[in-house]
């Protein structure tokens, strides 16, 4: 049984259903409260806080549809998750769902067992994401204390001034691992792909500074996952060419968060969120670059990139063994990935396997 004492409010016209919902939820050691209908459920909303919404969607009045979007009005997907719990089927229904703001689905009725994996999963990626903003904010405040700290003497702002590095070193670091805890992934993930990219880009002669920004630009290759909805990012199934459409946005949207910055890993990482998808023969996206257009740091993490997600288990494949792996990527060369660095990655490919230990 669970005891985090997390608060989930239950939307059913249905006594019946309600009562049963209620009684589950509290099993599994939640705080359940209940409301009757969509408008009953915005009152709640309005007036207390939740840290999830099992919201039905045939109900009369306000639906469940339009009670999902006037909720996404007030809370976003990341603060107040919503799982619909239906017994439409129909691909239209699950789609008007998540255009709705919709996180998961639970099909009626409703089997404890689903119930208990669905709302564990949504509620955990809901902490982390807490966790993040409240780092965020103690970060505020220690740059605040730092920014007194610097006026009383040279050498105690010498002192703020690495402490502050340092702050933002850890911040570049942690917004990777945010992106990559978005994905069910780990900060392992970022490690990786940061080795590997250090690896391969000593092998093909770039500068000991761009590696080095490299590296610590990397971790950052997928930031722009913070803005893709959980129900696409998250989908165990193949994504609709919409749904498709909408987490390729992910590269322009790690740019935008990056991007006209006077830091140079932060200038490096928007190029690398905005390049580690294009491909060498210009069938990437977001831009079709093709070639040397794209940028070097953007090639070098995209084989990097690809290695990491084929040896990894992934909702929708198990994980390859490295040989697989490295057939693929010799596979690809010149296609998908620049000639030169799928060398580089061969005959380094002894190192890469240290990285993945």
């Amino acid at each position: 049984m669970n005891q985090d004492n997390s608060k989930i409010l239950i939307v059913d016209d249905e006594l019946l259903n309600r009562e049963l919902l209620e009684d589950y939820t509290t099993i599994l050691g939640y705080e359940a409260e209940s409301a009757a209908g969509g408008r009953e459920a915005l009152e709640k909303v309005i007036a207390d806080s939740y840290d999830l919404v099992l919201l039905d969607i045939m109900m009369p009045g306000l639906d469940g549809i339009e009670t999902a979007k006037k909720i996404r009005e007030i809370y976003t997907a990341a603060d107040l998750p919503i799982i619909m719990v239906t017994a439409l089927s129909g691909r239209e229904d699950r789609l008007r769902a998540v255009e709705a703001g919709a996180n998961d689905f639970i099909v009626k009725p409703v089997d404890r067992v689903e119930l208990k994996i669905r709302t564990a999963s949504q509620l955990r990626m809901k902490k982390m994401q807490d966790k993040v903003k409240q780092y965020q904010l103690h970060l505020e405040e220690l740059v605040q204390e730092r920014t007194k700290d610097l006026m009383l003497t040279l050498d105690e702002m010498r002192q703020a001034k690495q402490k502050t590095h340092q702050a933002y070193m850890d911040t570049i670091h942690r917004l990777g691992v945010a992106a990559g805890y978005k994905d069910n992934d780990t900060a392992d993930h970022i490690y990786r792909v940061s080795g590997y990219c250090v690896i391969v880009a000593e092998a093909v002669g770039i500068s000991e500074e761009d590696v080095e920004i490299l590296r610590l630009a990397s971790p950052m290759h997928d930031v722009g996952k913070l803005g893709i909805p959980d129900s696409i990012l998250l989908k165990p199934g193949k994504l609709t060419p919409g749904e498709w459409e909408v987490m390729k946005r992910h590269t322009l949207i790690g740019k935008k968060i990056l991007q006209d910055s006077e830091s140079n890993l932060l200038s490096a990482g928007a190029v690398i969120a905005a390049s580690h998808h294009e491909k060498w023969d210009g069938t990437g996206y977001p831009h079709r670059l093709e070639g040397e257009n794209i940028p070097i740091l953007g090639r070098i993490c995209a084989i990097a990139d690809v290695f990491d997600a084929l040896t990894t288990v992934r909702p929708y494949k198990e994980a390859y063994n490295p040989d697989k792996a490295l057939r693929l990527i010799e596979a690809a060369r010149g296609k998908h990935f620049d000639p030169r660095i799928v060398d580089a990655f061969v005959e380094r490919f002894d190192r890469i396997l240290d990285v993945m230990k």
